[in-house]
């Protein structure tokens, strides 16, 4: 397994709360290796992100297109074995299996979409990166990165799902990175209260910006 997989599905469940450290999370995916005193929880968060990640690099090797349904997928793998059923006014949901928010939310701060405009606003999603991929030059990267940090940022900011959002956005953003052959995109658990703070001012400045700023120097400290 290529070792940057193991530094991907670290530091992103990392910034979701996972106890984990970087060897041991090297050591489940690699030997199966259960490190002792951690919650299972936080076990299984780092197997789901991994099988999600193993899953988007094969998906985006064949270039099949972004859909609704291939966001949803991804989702729940990420929240396969941490996922459980949710309980609405409006009936009950499977975290599980990708199914969609029927409550309202926030988090930091933040008010997301309704629930009621949850479908419609990924459908518009999908359309546009579906007709966005299909226009840009094999061979601008710039591009590419930039519709890559476009999709997460669009993602996160319509939270389809009651949890997973940002591991399914950080996975849509390396999706479209693989698609076109680039090096995978990390956000560092040690920026994670940067990364959550760019995520904030773009939301309250309605301006994608200082997303894509934090984002572009993420990716530039793996080339260091």
């Amino acid at each position: 397994m290529n070792l940057a997989n193991h530094i991907i599905t670290y530091h992103s469940t990392a910034i979701e709360g996972s106890l984990l450290s970087a060897d041991e999370t090297r050591l489940l995916l690699d030997a199966d290796i259960v490190p002792e005193g951690k919650p299972i929880c936080h076990v299984m968060m780092v197997k789901d992100h991994n099988s999600a990640l193993k899953y988007i690099l094969e998906t985006a090797s064949l270039k099949k297109p972004i859909t609704v349904e291939l966001i949803r997928f991804i989702n729940a793998l990420v929240m396969k074995n941490t996922g459980g059923i949710c309980n609405t006014p409006l009936g009950q949901v499977d975290v599980s299996n990708g199914e969609f928010r029927k409550g309202n939310v926030s988090a930091g701060g933040s008010y997301f979409p309704g629930y009621d405009k949850v479908e419609r606003l990924l459908k518009e999603l999908v359309l546009s990166l579906q007709a966005t991929m299909q226009m840009i030059s094999p061979t601008d990267t710039e591009k590419q990165l930039n519709l890559s940090f476009t999709a997460h940022y669009n993602l996160v900011s319509i939270h389809p799902f009651y949890d997973g959002n940002g591991r399914t956005s950080r996975l849509l953003m390396n999706y479209i990175q693989a698609y076109y052959g680039l090096p995978l995109g990390i956000v560092f658990m040690e920026d994670r209260e940067e990364y959550f703070s760019a995520l904030r001012e773009s939301v309250k400045k309605d301006d994608i910006q200082p997303v894509r700023l934090f984002l572009y120097k993420e990716y530039e400290k793996l080339s260091h």
